[in-house]
């Protein structure tokens, strides 16, 4: 069974409501209850990497992402990262200079 690894930054996908509106709240462990097909062909861990709305991604922050992929390259076979919209475009971009080969996917 092939492993990755779920390395998670925050975003909408990691928030909960509250009365202020959305907040981080979901940790990595539970977001592997939204991937029950993904969990049945592949083995999962975890990892959160921060926790923050991606208006604040910052430059260091694309450096512990590209750095968490690095030092597990050879321990899996692919990585999931978890990352609000309105930023991804510029985190997109900085990983595939310094990781090249790279997919990213929105939706």
């Amino acid at each position: 069974m092939k492993k990755l690894l779920l390395l998670t930054t925050g975003g909408t996908i990691a928030s909960v409501e509250s009365e202020n509106g959305l907040a981080p709240g979901v940790k990595a462990e539970d977001l592997l209850s939204y991937l029950n097909e993904i969990n049945a062909e592949y083995t999962m861990d975890t990892k959160s990497l921060m926790s923050i709305d991606s208006t604040n991604m910052q430059p260091e922050y694309w450096v512990d992402i590209a750095t968490a992929i690095y030092e597990n390259y050879d321990q899996y076979d692919g990585f999931v990262v978890t990352h609000g919209t309105d930023t991804m475009a510029y985190t997109s971009a900085a990983l595939s200079y310094m990781l090249q080969k790279i997919l990213i996917s929105r939706s």
